[in-house]
């Protein structure tokens, strides 16, 4: 029997009495599949790979024993890194995973062609080698391209000769676009189901936008979980966590950095810790955050372990949407269309506060008055309907934030110069906060005309960032992006600029002292972070997403945390 995989039958009756039947790895193979294809769903319980990338015996063997300690639940050899390949090489590394592992984790033998994604260009016929040596050593699975399977009469020959040999072994047959999606993916995956009756498919294939996963969830949620698919790159990241809530056969994560066998392959620290890998499962609720860039938020961190902390089943993703209100449109279409992904709401940030409120005005949504008159929102609920719902919580986050750290109430804004640079969702909320306050505000942008529109809505001033240098204001604040991480070493106000009596909040927290607050603390000025900001309206998000109060010393710790990392 397979190392104790099973798999499980799901057999329509038709009666309303289904039975779910769980079989052996060598039942699946001898007929199953292809007797019973079009009345039953075959499902294997989702399994986390960890690859094995070492270029000889000694660091392969390395790496072996780490995810074994790591609990790998499938060991991914992947043959093709090895510098001194031959087929003595693939079956003493074979025999020695399966020796370490000693039942408690099947191993996938891969030999991946260059083209394909393949470490080293080893010939074809030293590939099939490889992977035959593997089979016959008792690997419990080997991945051979469908291309090479289905144009080589040796590799396909080789490969099913072995696989008679070792009746307990299993074949997938993989497909992968390192370029973009496929052109049909359902009928990719026919091909390869009807290359062999017991073939496990795998598809995989490079996410240009975030827009391009949802056919590969389309798919995984048709068959019922019958394959590996599963999207590349930084934009196709959601689909490598959502693998486990959508059934597929595998998902792969490296066991650290270094380790990583493709594009934007996550490590197991990621994968477990901060996506809650092990608690997710096909009814989890989903939420993120909506951004681009997004890679920097810690927003996933905290909701995530504060979803942890009160136990609720629900994930946290960060949701890189590239692109305008055309792309943002597209992407929560693709969502609403399909309420079995169970997304539930999301936090919204640059560049697409202000597309946000517009979806949601345009789908005849609820807008929260206060957020109707800011024009801006940065947080999207969806009801059990799909009914949307849109909230601002950057107004409080900021007000909050600005008095804790300057000591002061509301009444004291009142006629104090204030400098905002920057006219996006940011600036929107927070010149909305210092109007009501009746604070004498300036807004400072880069582009004029909308520093302009900004201003003639809430009665102040506007000008050209290259005034920054007349400025006369007691209070500058930051709400661009300039100075976030990765590009730390921007500051969007001149350092000539800042001076002594005055104060300078930055709404950027990661990192927390931005090049423009190390510059203000040099010319005397008392400086705020952007890390009260973002923990305020957090927890004013969480509120809205759960209905309970999150732990903000837990938020704060782990920002503080994150960033001294």
């Amino acid at each position: 029997m397979l190392c104790s995989l099973l798999f499980y039958v799901h057999i329509r009756q038709g009666s309303g009495s289904d039975r779910i039947v769980p079989i052996s790895g060598e039942s699946f193979k001898f007929g199953l599949a292809q007797n019973l294809r079009d009345s039953i769903s075959c499902i294997a319980m989702t399994k986390l790979a960890l690859a094995i990338s070492g270029r000889n015996f000694k660091e392969a063997a390395e790496q072996i024993e780490k995810v074994i300690a790591a609990g790998a639940e499938i060991i991914e050899l992947r043959l093709d890194y090895l510098e001194q390949l031959d087929k003595e090489l693939a079956e003493k590394l074979t025999i020695y995973t399966r020796g370490c592992a000693n039942g408690a984790a099947p191993l996938i033998a891969t030999c991946r062609d260059k083209r394909q994604g393949g470490a080293i260009d080893h010939p074809e016929s030293l590939r099939v080698e490889a992977l035959v040596a593997a089979v016959d050593a008792g690997a419990e699975f080997i991945d051979c391209e469908y291309t090479n399977f289905n144009a080589s009469a040796n590799c396909r020959e080789s490969i099913t000769s072995a696989l008679a040999r070792n009746s307990q072994a299993l074949l997938i047959l993989s497909e992968h676009n390192f370029q973009g999606s496929f052109e049909n993916l359902n009928q990719i995956y026919e091909r390869l189901v009807q290359a062999s009756a017991t073939v496990i498919p795998k598809i995989v294939y490079t996410a240009n936008h975030i827009n391009d996963c949802f056919e590969a969830f389309d798919l995984l949620n048709k068959i019922e979980g019958r394959a590996t698919i599963f999207c590349m790159g930084d934009h196709g990241l959601i689909s490598r966590i959502l693998a486990k809530k959508l059934g597929s056969f595998v998902t792969f994560a490296a066991v650290d950095e270094d380790t990583a066998t493709a594009p934007g392959q996550l490590t197991l620290g990621e994968l477990k810790r901060g996506y809650r890998y092990e608690r997710l499962n096909a009814d989890t609720k989903l939420f993120g955050v909506i951004g681009e860039p997004v890679a920097h938020s810690m927003s996933p961190k905290i909701h995530n372990a504060c979803f942890a902390d009160i136990d609720f089943d629900c994930l946290y993703l960060p949701l890189l949407v590239a692109g305008g209100k055309e792309q943002f449109d597209l992407f929560i279409d693709n969502v609403l269309n399909r309420p079995w992904l169970d997304f539930a709401g999301f936090s919204v940030t640059i560049p697409h506060k202000r597309n946000a409120i517009d979806f949601v005005r345009e789908k005849g949504g609820y807008i929260d008055p206060l957020t109707e008159r800011i024009g801006a929102a940065n947080t999207v609920l969806i009801d059990k309907k799909g009914g949307l719902s849109a909230y601002n919580t950057d107004y409080t986050g900021a007000m909050e934030a600005i008095e804790q750290g300057l000591d002061i109430g509301r009444s004291d804004f009142k006629g104090m110069p204030v400098a905002v640079v920057g006219a996006g969702g940011v600036a929107r909320a927070i010149v909305a906060g210092l109007a009501d306050t009746a604070a004498d505000v300036k807004i400072y942008n880069r582009t004029v005309e909308k520093a302009r529109t900004l201003a003639e809505e809430f009665g102040c001033e506007y000008a050209s960032l290259n005034d920054l240098t007349k400025m006369n204001a007691e209070l500058v604040i930051n709400c661009t992006s300039i100075g976030m991480s990765p590009e730390i070493d921007k500051s969007p106000v001149p350092s000539q600029c800042l001076g002594e009596g005055m104060a300078v909040f930055d709404t950027v927290y990661n990192p927390a002292e931005t090049l423009l607050l190390e510059q203000a603390k040099q010319a005397g000025a008392k400086t705020i972070n952007g890390v009260s900001m973002f923990i305020n309206q957090a927890a004013e998000q969480f509120r809205l997403f759960t209905g309970q109060e999150p732990d903000r010393e837990l938020m704060r710790k782990i920002v503080a945390d994150t960033l001294k990392g």
